[in-house]
């Protein structure tokens, strides 16, 4: 039987938010009705390469073209970036969505444009040559001190006040709920930021840092690796940690940077987050603040709209590419033309999968006969983002409205203001929102998502954001909710730095793999060095003289 509203709603996000959301509908001025849209990936148009009806389909037309890339998400889009900025431009992007982006999409409406996925970009902290130079393109990296180092647009820049945390009943500066916290609780804290920075800091017999991005040029010394094989939970009570709030700041870090628990994390992957933004001279210090955050109103689609016009009008999209056989001096590649219901064969020189590697299962044609073993370990985490678009600005309690706000043991991510970057305080904004299964297995969770109605995904965020926001409901005018069946690939132990992992990132004949959840760690950082490393790859291969983008 279908659960009823109420209980897809508990299902969701809980029953302490839908307790909240029903309190605060019978408030007198429940406001005007809202409208909404469930958006997100054609499950319909992508699951067609599971059948493999599409196989039995003539070819209707043929084509060529010098390098095939297929999917238009940041690591597609890369790859024609250090094509095109090397001179070549003898490549086609093959998109199954009707926009490019992957999960850095955005959208836009009369009040504000809004992230559909990923919202921002850490500044690089060790230099990331491929995305200094994107960064400088859009305008972001505007010049460099006498010393070399960068300087950054302050426009870009997260605007103050950053982040806040809603903990018993109020607003609080910062994600670590500090408010009541204990002697105890405050050393703990400390003693964890001071192993960050330790770990910070290290570096093998080579010179490389135990924790970089991108993940390439981390460490590969046991020291390090073997803290892959074990989950954060352990590493955390192994380090004789054991304190509720450590535990949750420590996850709330997992679920937002890989959906997924402290169990499902990988000590490697939860240390990363941490350690691989922070700069540090010694273990004993000095040390600098984390990363600064680079962020616009439309998120990460900012940098998607850049490197689209880069792609100089070769993307297509609603093509569903379900057919990849390497050859002797090339690759053929068979896709379905949407709107025109017309097979397409394409023979390409080259080939750059950027497509999530679980599809190559169903589309890549000597892993239709035998997939690798492992596979199988790829692991996908469900999510929904909303926007909501709201006709004023909640009432507050406690610290201000803040760019990113977070809600304490709450299912949901919180959400991030999409006007806050222009420095608007009052009258109409839109919020995102994002919440994430961890700890739940994820093909349950997305038979979850996929059998709600809009008006159960919309009621389940305004219960989640109820219990911070009581006047919610009277100010909401439009919730578009966003589906993300296989959003990032989860790094649970033994994933990261498995040695059968690496053996799936050689090519294929002439087909070459470029995406950011082979290395574990679901970054815009790895997508676009897995684009630019496949781009080099094939003008080297092809005799191509170029200029390296990676440094």
């Amino acid at each position: 039987m279908k659960p009823s509203r109420r209980e897809a709603i508990a299902t969701l996000v809980g029953v302490p938010a839908l307790s909240a959301f029903l309190a605060a509908c019978r408030r007198k001025d429940p406001g005007a009705p809202f409208g909404g849209v469930v958006a997100g990936a054609d499950v319909l148009r992508g699951h067609r390469i599971r059948t493999g009806e599409l196989l039995a389909r003539p070819v209707a037309r043929r084509e060529s073209v010098g390098v095939a890339i297929l999917g238009a998400g940041i690591s597609g889009l890369s790859t024609a970036w250090a094509l095109s900025r090397n001179g070549f431009t003898d490549f086609r992007i093959y998109e199954l969505e009707d926009d490019p982006g992957g999960n850095a999409r955005s959208g836009e409406n009369a009040v504000s444009a809004f992230p559909w996925g990923a919202h921002y970009v850490p500044v690089p902290v060790y230099g990331n040559p491929a995305l200094e130079l994107l960064l400088s393109e859009v305008g972001a990296l505007t010049g460099r001190t006498p010393e070399g180092e960068p300087e950054w647009a302050e426009e870009m820049l997260c605007a103050e006040p950053e982040e806040r945390l809603f903990f018993r009943g109020l607003w609080h500066e910062g994600l670590y709920p500090r408010a009541g916290a204990s002697r105890e609780d405050r050393e703990e804290l400390a003693r964890f930021e001071r192993e960050m920075f330790r770990f910070a800091s290290r570096k093998d017999g080579k010179g490389r840092r135990a924790f970089a991005i991108p993940r390439r040029r981390s460490s590969d010394d046991a020291e390090w690796t073997a803290l892959d094989r074990v989950s954060m939970r352990e590493w955390l009570t192994r380090s004789g940690f054991s304190g509720a709030r450590l535990f949750w700041f420590a996850e709330y870090a997992t679920r937002d940077d890989f959906g997924s628990s402290l169990d499902d994390t990988s000590a490697w992957a939860g240390i990363h987050y941490f350690a691989s933004r922070l700069r540090g001279t010694s273990p004993d210090g000095p040390f600098e603040e984390p990363a600064s955050f680079l962020t616009w109103p439309e998120g990460n689609g900012h940098l998607v709209k850049h490197l689209v016009k880069a792609a100089g009008g070769r993307i297509v999209t609603r093509a569903i590419v379900f057919d990849v056989v390497p050859g002797a001096s090339g690759a053929t590649v068979r896709w379905l033309d949407v709107p025109r219901n017309e097979v397409v064969e394409v023979t390409a020189r080259h080939v750059v999968y950027a497509l999530p590697r679980y599809t190559a299962a169903k589309v890549l044609a000597p892993w239709r006969e035998a997939p690798p073993a492992f596979l199988g370990s790829f692991e996908y985490a469900p999510w929904l983002v909303a926007n909501l678009t709201l006709s004023g600005r909640p009432a507050e309690r406690g610290f201000p409205l803040c760019w990113d706000n977070v809600l304490y043991d709450s299912r949901g991510l919180g959400y991030v203001v999409a006007t806050h970057q222009t420095g608007s305080t009052h009258g109409p904004t839109v919020l995102t929102y994002y919440l994430v299964f961890a700890g739940e297995e994820p093909r349950r969770a997305r038979e979850k998502l996929l059998s709600a109605t809009w008006r159960e995904l919309a009621d389940a965020v305004l219960a989640d954001l109820s219990r911070a926001h009581r006047d919610l409901p009277s100010l909401v005018t439009n919730v578009d909710v966003f589906l993300w069946g296989h959003a990032m690939a989860r790094p649970h132990p033994g994933f990261v730095w498995h040695p059968d992992r690496a053996a799936l990132e050689k090519p294929v004949g002439r087909v070459r793999f470029a995406h950011a959840d082979a290395s574990g760690l679901p970054l815009f950082e790895e997508a676009q060095d897995a684009g630019v490393r496949a781009a080099e790859a094939i003008l080297a291969e092809d005799g191509e003289r170029f200029r390296s983008l990676l440094g």
